[in-house]
């Protein structure tokens, strides 16, 4: 299995990536098999009720789970990922904790929790699951 990712790494990575900065998403920490990400709500990450959109809930998701396979598996692209939106995305902040549960040679298996931060504290808002696979030194 190929080395895991630092949060050094992470972050950098993170920063090369055009969609991540839009949202204004954050690596705050990483160890191996975990990950945590967070990124400030903007109007134009909401949907017409003002809740953060369900696609941008998804990304979290997606993002922080990958980062967490980062770190045991190196590269990893998602083969397949679900999402439970438990109650409207409503928040100042949102952070996603993610987990290994699994690392495989070629599939790493994980799961998440999107949390709504305001001044009232946070707020578990979705959780989610996510299969990466692991992508080869030199793969296209």
């Amino acid at each position: 299995m190929t080395a895991g990712a630092t949060l050094e790494q992470l972050r950098a990575i993170n920063q090369t990536a055009a969609f991540n900065r839009w949202c204004g998403i954050e690596v705050d920490t990483a160890e191996p098999g975990r990950a945590e990400i967070s990124m400030p709500y903007q109007p134009q990450a909401g949907q017409y009720a003002g809740f953060l959109h369900a696609g941008i809930v998804g990304a979290l998701i997606d993002t922080a789970c990958g980062f967490a396979a980062a770190t045991v598996a190196g590269r990893v692209l998602a083969s397949h990922y679900a999402v439970n939106c438990l109650r409207p995305a409503v928040g100042e902040r949102f952070s996603a904790r993610a987990r290994v549960v699994r690392a495989g040679r070629t599939q790493v298996f994980t799961a998440c929790e999107l949390f709504a931060h305001d001044a009232q504290g946070e707020r578990l808002v979705a959780t989610g699951e996510t299969i990466l696979t692991v992508v080869e030194h030199g793969a296209g």
